[in-house]
C-alpha cells in the first residue's frame, strides 16, 4: 500500500489545528496511559493501521503487557486484566465511535458519568472525536505503520 498524500505537507495549518487539539486532551484530566488505549480501541473499530501501531507501540512503551493488548479488542470478556476506569472508558470509546449505529444511549451515557466527571468526560469524547477523526485522516492518505517498514 502506498502512501498517497503527506497531508502534513499539503496543508500544515489543518494538521496543526489537529495536534492543538490531541495537545489540549493529552495536558486535559485522563492520565496518559488511558487515553492512549482508548485512541488504540478507536483506531481498531476503525482499521487505521497507521494509528494501531502508533498507541500499539505506546502502550507498550508504557510498560502494557502484550497479553494485554492482545485483549484490547476482546476488553469485555479479559476478566479484570481491565480496571473499571479502563472499562468504562473503553466503552464510551466504542458508543460514541459507532455513533451512527448507537445514537449514544442513555443508559451508556449514565455508566460513563458514573466513573468520570464532567471535566473527564468531556476530555474523553473530545478524545474519542480526535482519534475518529485522525483515522479518517490515515486511512484517506494511506499513511503507513513503521512496523509495515518501507517499500
Amino acid at each position: 500500500m502506498k502512501e498517497r498524500l503527506d497531508c502534513a505537507r499539503a496543508s500544515p495549518e489543518g494538521l496543526r489545528a489537529f495536534w492543538e487539539v490531541y495537545a489540549a486532551v493529552a495536558n486535559g484530566s485522563l492520565d496518559r496511559p488511558l487515553l492512549s488505549l482508548v485512541y488504540l480501541r478507536v483506531s481498531q473499530i476503525n482499521g487505521c493501521p497507521y494509528y494501531i501501531d502508533v498507541h500499539s507501540q505506546e502502550l507498550l512503551n508504557m510498560g502494557m503487557t502484550v497479553e494485554k493488548l492482545g485483549q484490547v479488542p476482546v476488553w469485555r470478556n479479559a476478566g479484570p486484566l481491565f480496571n473499571a476506569r479502563e472499562r468504562s472508558g473503553l466503552a464510551w470509546a466504542e458508543i460514541v465511535t459507532r455513533v451512527v449505529e448507537t445514537r449514544v444511549p442513555d443508559v451508556d451515557y449514565e455508566a460513563a458519568t458514573a466513573e468520570f466527571n464532567d471535566k473527564e468526560l468531556s476530555d474523553l469524547t473530545y478524545a474519542v472525536g480526535l482519534m475518529n477523526a485522525l483515522n479518517r485522516i490515515g486511512i484517506a492518505f494511506r499513511l503507513k505503520p513503521a512496523a509495515a517498514g518501507t517499500d
